[in-house]
């Protein structure tokens, strides 16, 4: 199945399709910040629906050094001029979307990496991350401009159109409605959003076109329970909280 998009056509998810996540990456467990974490690497499954993973708004572990080395105008500060780490992923740098010279130099960057999940086979891209306006508020300790972020969120969807990608709303869920009327995401991936009785304010938005993340450490109930819910996405996994690969003893993947 593919939808329209400003005259393009980009693949949609359909209930019948099995889904693939990149496996490998490692789940945020702390408050309500469910993201996983990897960069885009290989290739799409052949025969799956394959999202492809892009950290949109923050860099990768391991890649703080060369942001500030080579891009430090796009890393957030507080106001004692410090950068800014996600304090629950400390080895994660928060990018500042604020200007438009900023949302620039951050595509600069980024842009590739997007465009590259096309070049990979991917059939859609999320964009993790998009809710730092909302984590990052505060001038003393760095805010970030939500207009700003928002049309960085823009410009994201844009340049994955024109690769021929489907693009996911990633987390803040209180925006679902804006991000896919106004911003034009065309689906959603969301993890534990059973565990935090948050799954409709995806499905009422994206109707079929929401890709749930379950896991087994976090499930408010039996993954039975969980899929006869009115509000579960059509696409609904449960997955092991690794997400390590089928040859490892504690891999667990299930789908209704």
């Amino acid at each position: 199945m593919r939808c329209d998009v400003g005259g393009r056509r980009v693949p949609a998810p359909t209930r019948e399709r099995h889904v693939r996540l990149p496996a490998g990456r490692r789940v945020r467990r702390a408050r309500r910040a469910r993201r996983r974490r990897a960069r885009r690497d290989g290739r799409a499954a052949e025969g799956a629906y394959s999202v492809c993973y892009v950290n949109g708004f923050q860099t990768q572990p391991g890649e703080g050094s060369r942001w500030l080395e080579d891009h430090p105008d796009l890393v957030l500060r507080d106001a004692a001029g410090e950068p800014v780490v996600d304090p629950d992923w400390p080895d994660e740098l928060v990018l500042d979307p604020s200007t438009a010279q900023q949302r620039a130099g951050i595509l600069e960057v980024l842009g590739p990496v997007v465009t590259g999940c096309a070049d990979a086979g991917f059939d859609a891209v999320e964009i993790d991350n998009l809710d730092t306006w909302t984590r990052f508020d505060d001038a003393a300790t760095g805010r970030i401009d939500e207009e700003g972020a928002l049309r960085l969120a823009a410009a994201y969807v844009e340049l994955a159109h024109d690769a021929g990608l489907a693009v996911a709303q990633k987390n803040a869920a209180e925006v679902a409605g804006l991000a896919h009327d106004e911003l034009g995401f065309d689906l959603a991936v969301t993890e534990e959003c059973a565990a935090y009785d948050e799954c409709a304010a995806y499905t009422d938005v994206y109707a079929d076109h929401v890709l749930q993340v379950e896991y087994t450490d976090a499930l408010p109930a039996p993954f039975a329970a969980v899929c006869a819910r009115d509000d579960r996405a059509p696409l609904t996994v449960l997955r092991d909280r690794d997400l390590v690969g089928p040859d490892d003893g504690t891999y667990v993947r299930e789908q209704c």
